[in-house]
C-alpha cells in the first residue's frame, strides 16, 4: 500500500476510536475546550497508531529474507524495501507535525491559520488535523511555490 493511502487509513481508524458521544461542529463556540480535548485525543491517537503501525512493519523488515535467490524476487524485495523506508520517512515527518499540533493545542495556537490567522475550520481540521492554513492561504502557498518552480 502507498504512503499516503496507508497513512490515510491509520488517520481514520484513529478518528473512529475517538469519535464517541461528541463531535466538534460549527455549531459552537469555536475552539472551544470540549474541541480542544477532542484534538488533543484524535492527535495522540493518531501518533500512538503509527508508532503501532511502524513497529509492525519494521518487524517484518527485519525478519525477510535479506538475499533472495532469484534476481528478480531480489529485485522484488529491494523495491519493497525502498517502499518501507520511504513510507517510514514520511510517517517520521508526520509525527514531527503531529506533535508541533499538539504543542499549538497548549498553546492556544490550534485551529487558527499561521498566515492569515482566521479559524481554520473544523471540517478541514477533522479531515487533516494538523493543517496550519485556511483552504485559501493553502492554495495560494501551492500557486506561489508552482510559480517559484517553473521559473
Amino acid at each position: 500500500m502507498d504512503g499516503v493511502g496507508s497513512e490515510l487509513d491509520v488517520l481514520a481508524k484513529a478518528r473512529r476510536k475517538v469519535e464517541g458521544d461528541y463531535v466538534p461542529s460549527a455549531d459552537e463556540p469555536y475552539m472551544n475546550e470540549d474541541q480542544q480535548e477532542f484534538f488533543r485525543s484524535l492527535l495522540t491517537e493518531w501518533k500512538n497508531s503509527i508508532f503501532s503501525a511502524s513497529a509492525g512493519t519494521l518487524q517484518q523488515l527485519q525478519d525477510g529474507p535479506l538475499r533472495e535467490p532469484d534476481l528478480n524476487d531480489r529485485a522484488s524485495s529491494e523495491t519493497d524495501w525502498g517502499i518501507e523506508l520511504r513510507t517510514r520517512d514520511r510517517q517520521r515527518k508526520l509525527i514531527a507535525k503531529i506533535d508541533s499540533a499538539l504543542r499549538r493545542i497548549d498553546e492556544g495556537e490550534y485551529g487558527y491559520c499561521e498566515v492569515t490567522g482566521d479559524p481554520i475550520g473544523i471540517g478541514r481540521l477533522i479531515a487533516r488535523p494538523v493543517a496550519t492554513m485556511t483552504v485559501e492561504a493553502q492554495e495560494a502557498h501551492e500557486r506561489r511555490e508552482k510559480i517559484s518552480r517553473d521559473d
